[in-house]
């Protein structure tokens, strides 16, 4: 086997720990579960989107014409960043009148917003010693 070509996943050149090799599989998510995690990651990676769940986590609701102002956005990028959550099931709504308001949808789950966000943005502000 020439080194251009990949080995099977079932053949290593190294000892193998089988014990441990068992633990990963046994914890490991589906392909079809990877699938919808990275589509999800890739959903909150958009900067607009990111600040649109930090607003509404901050105040439970608003407009689109509110929430705009609030990011310092434009309401086309606003409304559409809301569209793409709302498809994603992030987003919910309410309708008073004529006015719809967007909060986080009843499921967003909490620990979410409160420790793993909040503390992968604390990780981009630390330096390198």
């Amino acid at each position: 086997m020439s080194s251009s070509e990949q080995r099977p996943a079932t053949e290593h050149s190294h000892p193998v720990d089988p014990g441990r090799v068992a633990a990963a599989r046994a914890r490991l998510i589906s392909h079809d579960d990877a699938q919808r995690l990275t589509a999800l990651l890739r959903m909150l990676a958009d900067p607009t989107r990111a600040r649109i769940i930090y607003a509404l986590d901050t105040v439970e609701e608003l407009c689109v014409g509110d929430l705009a102002l609030a990011l310092q956005s434009s309401m086309d990028a606003t409304g559409y960043g809301l569209r793409m959550l709302r498809s994603a099931g992030l987003v919910t709504t309410r309708r008073a009148g004529r006015v719809i308001y967007y909060r986080l949808a009843a499921d967003f789950p909490e620990p979410l917003r409160e420790h793993c966000l909040r503390r992968l943005i604390e990780l981009t502000h630390r330096t390198d010693p």
